[in-house]
């Protein structure tokens, strides 16, 4: 998995982040990578949440309809040089196991001058 470029920090906040999500660590893990006042997509209702407990109302919400699996495929600095692009594979655990879809999704993350994520944003190939 290439992260050429890529802050130490960053790298190692994202890499936990993905690897906590599908857990009972997220929510404690939400308080050291997202800033209270993070701006997140809601891409089930395709509008923006601000702050922590929207964010984590919405994952409630996803959690309650199933078991969402996101696995980090990769890093690398956006071309702006202000934020990091992760490559992942989105999923879903259902009772015949995991599942994972053929397409990869990119989410962009920006920071602020604490390494916390202020910003998150999804990118697919869809028109």
């Amino acid at each position: 998995m290439g992260t050429e470029g890529v802050p130490a920090a960053q790298e190692a906040l994202l890499r936990r982040m993905y690897e906590v999500f599908s857990t009972d660590e997220r929510e404690a893990f939400m308080q050291r990578c997202l800033a209270p006042d993070v701006d997140w997509p809601n891409v089930l209702d395709g509008v923006r949440l601000h702050g922590r407990g929207a964010v984590r109302a919405y994952w409630a919400r996803q959690f309650a309809a199933g078991h969402p699996l996101v696995r980090l495929e990769g890093l690398r600095p956006e071309e702006d040089g202000e934020a990091v692009v992760a490559t992942v594979r989105p999923g879903m655990r259902d009772a015949s196991g995991d599942r994972w879809a053929e397409e990869t999704v990119e989410h962009v993350y920006r920071f602020d001058g604490d390494g916390l994520v202020t910003r998150m944003d999804v990118r697919t190939d869809e028109p």
